[in-house]
């Protein structure tokens, strides 16, 4: 049967060993010198071997026997790896470490997520997080897949995902975005009926529409463009109009124009996914108190 070695012995062992005695060794773990005996004894004793020649009574002086020399960088060793676990956990408590996996839809990663991370990976230097940006579908099922620790994403229907819990942060009202020049951009609200003229592009938030009285522009609409970046190119080379949540209407484009929607009033609410039976890591769970906790207002 293999020794069980405690780390408090080994710690001693090396102390007496580095000092050149017992009472110094005592000193450094704030022990008596007795206690400091008995540990090394008892060490000794698993070992099956003495590791420390017999004292010199007039040096008083600590020196190993020959299996002590050859068991001293072993005792080191094993402290050290001690050591490296316990400081890799305890960071890993405190969210100072560890590796955090994170999904969002576009519109919060782009226009929240960057203050919120900036601030809290700032008293956690050493945390790794890896970030996907996609739409909440592909969200949901990285959530289901366990891909990340957990997502933002749109309120979905719970019947259909009864494995997952939603927590409701973020809401923001839908609109028309059209170019600056276009005739609705002179219209301070909307009717969703004064869309019907125009060649309607419809994107991947468009379903938000479906339960509304609007949901007939679905059928009208002649184009499904789903990436963010090629839709926008689309409205500002006036090539029509859509529908968009505020989040994802791009503030910084000089060409375009976000007009609500008030006919339907059409609210898009977003929250935090994560699955109803799996812990979080340390560091998600501190990422998901932060954010409750920075956001606990925050409407549109």
């Amino acid at each position: 049967m293999l020794p069980e070695l405690k780390i408090a012995q080994l710690r001693h062992f090396v102390w007496v060993a580095e000092l050149k005695g017992f009472h110094a060794a005592a000193e450094k773990a704030h022990r008596t010198q007795p206690a400091i005996s008995l540990s090394i004894r008892d060490l000794e004793s698993k070992l099956g071997e003495v590791l420390f020649e017999k004292r010199n009574a007039k040096t008083a002086k600590a020196e190993l026997t020959p299996f002590g020399l050859y068991f001293l960088p072993k005792a080191k060793e094993l402290i050290a790896h001690h050591d490296r676990i316990a400081e890799d956990m305890t960071l890993l408590a405190d969210n100072k470490s560890g590796h955090l996996r994170l999904a969002s839809v576009p519109s919060i990663a782009s226009r929240v997520l960057p203050i919120l991370l900036q601030e809290f990976v700032a008293a956690a230097p050493d945390l790794h997080i890896s970030f996907y940006d996609d739409n909440s579908a592909a969200v949901l099922k990285m959530v289901e897949t366990q891909k990340v620790d957990f997502g933002i994403a749109h309120l979905f229907h719970e019947e259909e995902h009864p494995d997952k819990k939603f927590i409701p942060i973020w809401q923001d009202q839908i609109g028309v975005v059209c170019p600056k020049g276009h005739p609705l951009a002179q219209q301070k609200t909307l009717h969703w009926t004064a869309l019907k003229p125009h060649r309607l592009i419809s994107n991947g938030t468009s379903r938000l529409l479906e339960d509304s009285e609007a949901s007939p522009l679905l059928g009208l609409s002649q184009f499904y463009v789903s990436n963010m970046i090629s839709l926008i190119a689309m409205l500002e080379a006036g090539f029509g109009v859509t529908t968009l949540p505020w989040y994802a209407f791009p503030q910084e484009s000089t060409k375009l124009s976000f007009i609500p929607l008030v006919d339907p009033h059409v609210v898009r609410r977003i929250g935090i996914v994560l699955l109803k039976n799996k812990s979080l890591t340390p560091p998600s769970q501190a990422l998901l108190d932060f954010i409750l906790k920075k956001t606990e207002s925050s409407q549109v």
